[in-house]
């Protein structure tokens, strides 16, 4: 590990030192006319010790993706990382933290009662014959469990 900091924010973050699960500011960015992006990791496994299996994660992802955007409109993105222990949050001109912990309850409380997952075909993903409806929501009734504790990042 390095002492001189890294272009990509959650590299600089001491994996070792958080409790998952969490949602934390992770970066805001403004743009040349005055709109700023604000990104959420919303932390789901603790790091290296427990990780989503791929097709539950990649469930979870076109639900929260699809189901999210009926609670607002400034949602940009929600995108699973790389490591499978959760998803970061894009939203656009907002900064209210309590309201994105509203929507990501309200998203995951939706995920519990999806009948089926969005776009899961081969015309709209790009790798259809990897989801499970079923993974998707044991994450979310995990995660929704420990709701109390999504503000607390550190151990």
């Amino acid at each position: 590990m390095t002492d001189k900091p890294m272009n990509v924010e959650s590299f600089n973050l001491d994996h070792t030192k958080v409790k998952a699960p969490y949602v934390r500011l992770a970066d805001i960015k403004t743009g040349e006319h005055g709109d700023t992006i604000y990104k959420y990791d919303m932390r789901i496994c603790q790091p290296n010790q427990d990780h989503m299996e791929m097709p539950a994660l990649h469930s979870l992802e076109h639900l929260m993706a699809e189901l999210s955007r009926n609670h607002s409109d400034k949602v940009v993105d929600i995108s699973p990382m790389g490591c499978q222990t959760g998803f970061y949050v894009a939203m656009i001109n907002h900064d209210d933290y309590d309201g994105v912990l509203e929507l990501l309850e309200a998203t995951l409380k939706d995920v519990l009662v999806a009948d089926e997952v969005p776009a899961c075909n081969e015309m709209q993903c790009g790798w259809a014959a990897s989801h499970s409806l079923e993974g998707a929501q044991q994450i979310a009734r995990d995660v929704l469990a420990k709701r109390g504790e999504w503000s607390q990042v550190f151990a």
